[in-house]
């Protein structure tokens, strides 16, 4: 019994000392109870530099509105018909006279300050990373206590640089100019454009003609800061550009792939290859809700599985529209391009009478969300680094198709003298439905990209059926390295001319270039070569 006494007085002492450690100093409770705006928030930043579960509690009660004060001072969280006294770790009856806290707009930002800090206390690097990253959107001196006390424990290296940063950042309020100095210049490090106006008024006058901070030094330093960041953001911008671009790039190589076979090998004026990129997407939405109907734990892998039932659908219907419509309009381009554009029509009305008007989501796999960071602020997404790599491997293995196989032989031979392969027995009728269907095909493996950045719907192929006839006429009608560079390149001028000239004006733009270098050069950045030309 005395071995079991000693226990129980040991427990006894202990969780009175975890309870004691767990407390808050009931002198920074009192001024949350009182009037002053000031008071009240600075409660807040030194409560939360404590760093504990009970300060937790406390700011995230006094945020959703469950604190009351009592008129003698003292600060209780009420709920279900108690009330929790974090002074002294006590629960409680509720107090008579207890009112709430009334949380203005003010001390909210503060509390959400705050609070996002606790987020630096995770196990987890990402997680106080993430922490660290937004609190240096919003830094704000009274986080400095928390934000110092972070960094003497902090091991992670990028994390510290962070939180270094964001220190920085919010000494630029201090009132010793020293430290306003020091602050400004490790601040030419960042990549935070919201650090910006803070720097420029640092460096401009008052209306009454004075500078609005009143140390020279200090305003040098922010001078060479300013300069520092805006050099690093306009890099920065630059690269985000050719990354888009690509992107964008090759985006209109994959929509325009397999139009480069059927209109620039077979001379058809395919109207309706947009709507065989909305075949392809709609494909992959039928097997993203098959899988998460039948295989839900295995949802990741419905684009795997969307890739070769894209191919084979979008395939397959145009090899029926090929040996229905199209074998009786070869050398109509007139006819050709009125009997597709009312089957694009028809296609569209039929996938509104199946799947409805309205768009339908595609989700990404958790193994295309989200991006990786890059030169501090720049986010290049998982599904468009996939894409880029994507649209490249279809071009691969088109042109292994066209130049290492025997349909590809056969494609050449058409191209190049009908007549003649027809004499020495080459099925023309046969080579024209199967490279008809592998143009299809194609362009349903591009539907499968475009479900992947956007919501798929009824008019999808709409928005590139001009764009991809304006990348294979620029690289130049059979030319498959003149379709790369032609849609990489257009993807680039695109991205970099939006910025100055905004979207509608940079098409424009993008149009007459392209009319004007056809004047100059009929037959696109590549010609054409052999017998077909004359």
């Amino acid at each position: 019994m005395t071995l079991l006494k000693k226990i129980l007085i040991a427990c006894w002492f202990c969780a009175q000392t975890l309870a004691a450690h767990a407390a808050i100093d009931a002198a920074l409770l009192q001024p949350l109870a009182g009037d002053d705006p000031d008071a009240r928030i600075e409660a807040v930043n030194k409560i939360a530099a404590l760093a504990t579960d009970d300060a937790y509690k406390l700011l995230d009660a006094l945020r959703n509105d469950n604190v009351y004060a009592t008129p003698d001072g003292k600060v209780f969280i009420v709920g279900d018909g108690k009330a929790y006294d974090p002074a002294t770790g006590q629960t409680v009856p509720t107090p008579d006279g207890a009112d709430a806290i009334t949380v203005n707009n003010r001390l909210r930002g503060a509390l959400e300050g705050a609070l996002s800090g606790f987020r630096l206390l995770s196990k987890d690097p990402a997680e106080r990373l993430a922490a660290a990253l937004e609190m240096q959107k919003n830094a704000d001196p009274g986080q400095l206590p928390m934000i110092t006390k972070e960094l003497e424990k902090e091991s992670d290296p990028q994390i510290k640089s962070v939180l270094e940063l964001v220190a920085a950042a919010a000494n630029l309020q201090s009132p010793d100019a020293a430290v306003r100095k020091s602050a400004v210049v490790a601040l030419a490090d960042s990549s935070n454009a919201s650090l910006l106006p803070t720097l420029r008024a640092m460096v401009e006058k008052t209306p009454d003609g004075t500078y609005a901070e009143p140390d020279e030094a200090v305003r040098v330093a922010a001078v060479g800061t300013l300069n520092e960041i805006n050099g690093r953001l306009k890099r920065t911008e630059f690269i985000g550009n050719l990354f888009y671009g690509v992107s964008l790039g090759s985006v209109l190589l994959l929509a325009a792939l397999g139009l480069a076979i059927t209109f620039g090998l077979m001379g058809i004026i395919n109207m309706a290859h947009g709507e065989l990129l909305m075949i392809g997407a709609y494909t992959t939405y039928m097997c993203q809700m098959l899988f998460r109907q039948y295989f839900p734990g295995a949802i990741d892998a419905y684009l795997l599985v969307a890739l070769p039932a894209a191919f084979i659908v979008a395939g397959a219907v145009g090899v029926l529209l090929e040996r229905t419509v199209i074998r009786w309009l070869y050398g109509r381009p007139l006819e050709t391009l009125l009997a597709t554009w009312g089957i694009s029509l028809i296609l569209m009305q039929s996938v509104r009478s199946i799947f409805g008007a309205q768009n339908v989501e595609v989700a990404n796999p958790s193994w295309m969300s989200g991006g990786v960071t890059v030169l501090g602020s720049l986010v290049l997404s998982y599904n468009r680094i996939v894409i880029i790599f994507f649209a490249f491997f279809v071009v691969a293995a088109v042109w292994l198709i066209l130049n290492k196989t025997r349909l590809g032989l056969f494609v050449r031979a058409v191209t190049q003298n009908r007549r003649m392969a027809d004499c020495v027995g080459v099925s023309t009728g046969k080579v024209d439905m199967m490279t008809f269907g592998l143009g299809s095909g194609i362009a349903g493996l591009g539907g499968v990209a475009l479900s992947q950045l956007g919501n798929v719907g009824p008019d999808l192929g709409q928005g590139y059926i001009v764009d991809s006839f304006m990348v294979v006429v620029l690289g130049g009608v059979g030319q498959l390295a003149g379709t790369v560079i032609a849609a990489i390149g257009l993807g680039e001028i695109n991205k970099f001319l939006e910025p100055v000239a905004g979207a509608v004006l940079a098409k424009i733009a993008i149009l007459v270039f392209i009319i004007i270098f056809i004047q100059k050069r009929p037959q696109g950045l590549f010609a054409l070569k052999g017998r077909s030309v004359e």
